[in-house]
């Protein structure tokens, strides 16, 4: 009983004309004898789907076959065998395109094919991003400021002005790829294709290369790169610098110089967003009775006034003293915190003045202290 050709190519009676093609497709490369050379079976394969083909991609022999099934190839019913007479091989080549890699769509089936459409002219190429870490400080990031970067980079070269050839005439096509940049080699039924080796995948060659740059058109060089950074930056935010990057070869554009910011840690000030925070130590008896303190801003000095009885960690806010917002330009809040200075160096008579203050002050003036000793009785008895 000879095989259903639908169920060769595993599809249904209903299938499009492009599903049979890409069933047969699918089939014929797994099964083609240049590729199973040790599987005899693998050619019978081959045969049958091809044959199985030939009947389904004609419309006059698949409604012969759907009607009278086999019998219809046979003698006095068309004749021509197990449906048409062509070689398995022609039907592969009329599929893909093309006598087994000759054509277009042979070799985009497995991945040849070049590059296309450069019509034999150099293609330029944009050069290579760059990347700058740079850090600043608290008071660079707050107020903006310039910097000049020295930025070791590929630049155009100046003896041939980027021509890469000494004499200036330029590139040529390239003799071996035709300008394709790629070669392709043959094994078997598969295309392989590899940069060309004359250009490097260029596509171009260059009969007097610059001794100087070795015909790349660029060398490499430090340059003075000058960037603006504007107030409100943070650590992590990037900058670009179009068009500092590495120069285009064969005319192509420059990359660009990203910098990456890292602002410093500052001895007196930490930052929270556009807010800032510092810790000012006050005297003893200026938390006790009240007075102002002189605190450190980065516009200049700056006056709190301490109301009497403050006790240490207490915020003081000074509007518009913190950071300006990148995104709206208005500045954040500088946070003051109280740390209560204890004196550490007493003489005999100050200990005494001191411990006299303490006796005559009563619990009353002691709240938090009271309110502690309250919450804490049910420990305090505990061992």
């Amino acid at each position: 009983m000879k095989d259903d050709p639908y169920e060769l190519l595993g599809v249904s009676k209903g299938a499009t004309a492009s599903e049979i093609k890409k069933a047969y497709r699918k089939l014929a490369v797994k099964y083609h004898p240049d590729k199973n050379p040790d599987d005899p079976s693998a050619e019978d394969k081959f045969k049958e789907i091809g044959h199985a083909y030939e009947i389904l991609s004609d419309e006059d022999k698949r409604a012969a076959y759907d009607r009278y099934g086999h019998s219809a190839f046979e003698a006095g019913m068309g004749g021509g065998g197990r449906g048409g007479s062509h070689d398995p091989r022609d039907i592969f080549s009329q599929v893909f395109g093309g006598a087994f890699g000759g054509g277009g769509g042979f070799e985009d089936m497995f991945g040849g094919g070049g590059r296309r459409g450069g019509g034999g002219r150099p293609r330029a190429q944009k050069g290579s991003d760059l990347r700058y870490d740079l850090d600043i400080s608290l008071e660079e990031a707050a107020n903006g400021t310039e910097k000049e970067l020295e930025i070791e980079k590929f630049a155009n070269c100046k003896p041939c002005s980027g021509s890469g050839s000494k004499s200036g005439s330029g590139r040529s096509t390239c003799s071996a790829c035709g300008g394709q940049g790629a070669v392709a080699r043959q094994t078997g039924i598969f295309i392989q294709q590899m940069t060309c080796p004359q250009c490097d995948g260029s596509g171009s060659t260059i009969s007097d290369p610059c001794t100087t740059c070795d015909g790349d058109g660029r060398e490499q060089k430090l340059e003075r790169v000058t960037i603006k950074i504007p107030a409100g930056v943070n650590t992590g935010n990037r900058l670009r610098s179009s068009g500092n990057g590495d120069s285009g070869q064969l005319g192509g554009p420059s990359g660009d110089l990203y910098v990456f910011l890292e602002v410093r840690e500052h001895e007196i000030f930490t930052r929270d967003g556009d807010d800032l925070e510092c810790e000012v130590p006050t005297p003893f008896s200026t938390c006790t009775l009240g007075g102002e303190i002189d605190v450190p801003t980065l516009s200049g000095k700056a006056s709190i006034k301490v109301p009497a009885g403050t006790q240490g960690g207490t915020l003081f806010r000074l509007r518009d003293r913190g950071i300006p917002s990148l995104q709206t330009g208005r500045k954040g809040d500088l946070l003051v915190e109280v740390r209560v200075e204890v004196p550490t160096k007493l003489d005999s008579d100050q200990k005494e003045k001191l411990t006299q203050f303490a006796e005559s002050i009563g619990d009353e003036n002691a709240p938090l202290s009271g309110s502690f000793v309250e919450k804490a009785k049910k420990f305090f008895g505990k061992s």
